[in-house]
Formats: structure tokens, sequence, C-alpha cells
């Protein structure tokens, strides 16, 4: 909901990230409504919404602001009277209070109006919790269901769908959805199409196993879905499947359980008892960043330089200036001094560097806009790798910065990198 959306002054990040909740949980979502902050239209989309579904999901129009009208219109909509509770007003007096608040401003109190017997779903970063009413009659065989109201924010959305959902839904649905049960396989640096390819002879064919293809700029995930199936039959099965299909993948494949690159990087740093240090230019200390993102990080990295200059590459890492002249900032053979560089400076067991043309401007015939060097330094060893990364200048440092991280954890590792492929891991 809001007119931010369609306005496109902000991106609906949330129906994305909804959708893929809900489908992993057999609840595919079959059709979204974006409506601006006025509360005719927003009854109108979730009155249309229970005649085609069970269950509906509304985001934002949750807060205290005038444009905050999803709960008046729900309300409404389902002759459910709202009522302050003093639960969720003194939750809310007491986060003003944590941050030196002591008179609660009176625009907040509407965030503690409750439809009646509306179920509170604990919102642990945010004042306004998430509002569940069930809707009997609900949905095209007018079984039953409910609306499901959520603050707009995302993490608060998710926070409170991961803590509160999987029981209002087990309640809701108990016995009539099949158990669903998946797992998720990690790849980066290819693209989609090519690994649909590479996959296409090892992929099950139809049956309780699924797999489908998730991609974003930083790689392409696997979810494996078994579908009817208890859960050691569904284990057997993905172990069946992972096995097939683990010699395509080997390559570009990581292990983390939160999905993320730098978890994997970051144990096989410690398993080694390794420390990495890192020199960036295009990249503006993106790749450090995310390193330090993770708690615990100063276990095993020790520290970052963002080199943007020539000059700043000579003092802070000790570039040959010679060198610079010789090939330009960006070349393999500037990211492999850098690396060393920082590692000199800090200390550090591993190095990495990063040096490119992010764009839009800056480019050449020879070192187009998306060229980007980079080196990773273990020991007396150097891998250096040159790559042209496409999207704009966002993109070109992310998926720089990714592939600068596939390259530290297959040199920890001693994996080949595949040379078939530019790392941009997009479809």
């Amino acid at each position: 909901m809001g007119d931010e959306l369609l306005l496109g002054a902000t991106t609906d990040t949330n129906a994305a990230w909804l959708g893929r909740w809900l489908a992993a949980r057999g609840l595919p979502v079959v059709r979204r409504w974006t409506v601006p902050d006025q509360e005719a239209a927003i009854g109108a989309a979730v009155s249309a919404a229970l005649d085609q579904a069970r269950l509906v999901v509304v985001t934002g129009g949750l807060g205290p602001t005038p444009d905050d009208r999803t709960r008046d219109a729900v309300a409404a909509l389902l002759g459910r009277p709202l009522a302050e509770d003093p639960t969720v007003l003194e939750a809310i007096a007491r986060r003003f209070r944590d941050r030196g608040i002591d008179e609660l401003p009176e625009p907040n109190r509407r965030v503690a109006q409750v439809p009646h017997s509306a179920r509170l779903l604990a919102n642990p970063h945010g004042t306004a919790p998430g509002l569940a009413l069930e809707v009997p009659g609900a949905g095209p065989e007018r079984r039953g269901g409910g609306v499901v109201l959520l603050p707009g924010v995302p993490r608060e959305m998710t926070a409170i769908v991961e803590g509160g959902l999987p029981e209002l839904l087990a309640d809701w649905f108990a016995g009539e959805r099949p158990p669903i049960h998946t797992r998720t396989l990690h790849t980066t640096g290819i693209p989609e199409s090519l690994l649909a390819h590479r996959l296409a002879d090892h992929l099950p064919g139809a049956g309780p196993i699924q797999v489908a293809f998730l991609p974003d700029r930083r790689g392409v995930d696997l979810r494996l879905t078994a579908t009817g199936l208890d859960a050691d039959e569904a284990r057997c099965g993905f172990d069946e499947v992972e096995a097939r299909l683990a010699p395509v993948l080997e390559p570009w494949r990581f292990q983390a359980e939160g999905g993320d690159l730098v978890e994997a990087v970051s144990e096989a740093l410690l398993a080694r008892d390794l420390r990495l240090a890192a020199a960036e230019s295009c990249t503006g200390g993106l790749l450090a960043q995310r390193m330090t993102s993770r708690p615990g990080s100063s276990r095993l990295f020790l520290g970052g330089v963002v080199a943007y200059a020539n000059e700043a590459k000579v003092e802070l890492l000790g570039v040959d200036s010679a060198l610079l002249e010789r090939h330009g900032a960006v070349s393999e053979e500037v990211a492999k001094a850098m690396a060393r560089g920082v590692c000199r400076r800090f200390g550090a067991e591993v190095g990495v560097s990063l040096t490119g043309v992010a764009g839009p401007g800056g480019g050449s015939v020879e070192k187009p806009v998306g060229t980007v060097c980079y080196a990773v330094v273990r020991g007396g060893s150097v891998q250096v790798r040159r790559e042209r990364f496409p999207g704009d200048r966002e993109e070109v440092r992310d998926r720089s910065t990714q592939a600068a991280l596939a390259l530290i954890l297959r040199v920890l590792e001693g994996r080949s990198e595949s040379s078939e492929v530019a790392t941009d891991g997009g479809p």
C-alpha cells in the first residue's frame, strides 16, 4: 500500500520477499495490488482479494501519520470497531521512554488502535504490531481465511512474518496444506541461463521434488521443494537430487546457511586461522563493509584501505608509481600490487584488492565502463582476474565485490575458478 510505491519513490521489495516466503510454504501468491493511501481504494482492494484468496497480506499504512489508513480501512470493511489496546500503548510508550522521551506524542496513540478480535503479532523492531483478522467465508470456495496487516518497513515486516506468521498459518489452515520442505543451494559467478543449460540433463522430472532458479545480481540460488513428503522422505530426496547436481555446481557453489557469500568466506578464514585485509578503489569500501557486517568479524578482518586516487595507492599501499604510469590504475599488475601492499600494511595472511571503472564515465576503448581488476594474495601466491561487469555504477560495484569474495573463497579452498563465464551472477 502507498502513494510512494505508485509514484516510484519507493521500490516494493516487500512484495517480492513475501511472495518467496509464502510460496516456499505452499501458499503461492495469485494476485498483487498496489493502491494509494485512500481508505476507499484500500478497502476495495482487500474486498476483491478476499473474493479470490483465503489469505490476504497487506503491508504499509499502520503508522501514526494521517496517510496511514490501512487499519481504518480494513476495520471498516470487516465491521470490526477500533479500540485502544492498553498493552500495545504501553509497549509504544516504553520504546519512547527508552529513547529519552517521557511523554508519548499524541499521534502515536493511533498505532495502539486495534480492530475488534484482531490477533496481535509482535514487532521486535518497531511500534506497530502486525494484526491478523479471521474472515469466515473468505476465498472462492468460501471456506474461510483471513487478513494479515503488516508494517511497510521491510525490517519490521520480515521480523513479524518470520516470528509470528508460521504459527498463525498453522492455526488457520491446520491439516489443509500438504507438508512443504525446502533446501537451498547457493551459487555465484554463473548466469542463470547458462546454469540452467548446464543442469538441464540433471534436474528431476515430474515428481514430488522440484527445482526453482532464483537469480539476483550476486548469484543464483537453487531452491529444492518437496511437496507431500514427510521430513525423512524429503531429506532423502534432496540428498539424491543434490548429489546429481553437485558435479556441475562445484565451480560456482558455496555453503552459507543465510545465503551470503561473506558467511562462507568468514568460516573459511576462521577454519584456517587466517586474517584478511582489503584494498579498494572503485568499490569504495563495499567489501570491507560486507565483511564487517557479520558479528565477530574482528577475529578475521584486520582492516581496509580505500585508495581511490593514484597518490593514495602509492602512499598507503606502496604501489610503484612507475607501475601506475605503465599499466594504469585499472590493471592486473596494479591489482596485484594493491593486494600485496595491504597485506604488508596490516600484517594479514590474505589480501584482496579491487580497482576498476564503475561508471557512468571514465571508460575507454581498452577499459570500458564495468572493467574491474581484482586480486587475492595468500602467502607468496597471487590470483588476479579482469572482468567486465554489466549494469549501472551500483551494480558494477556490487557485482565486482561479490566476484572478489568468490575468488577469496576459491583461493582458501584450493579450488580452481572456471574461466568460461563472467562472474556477473545475473540472469
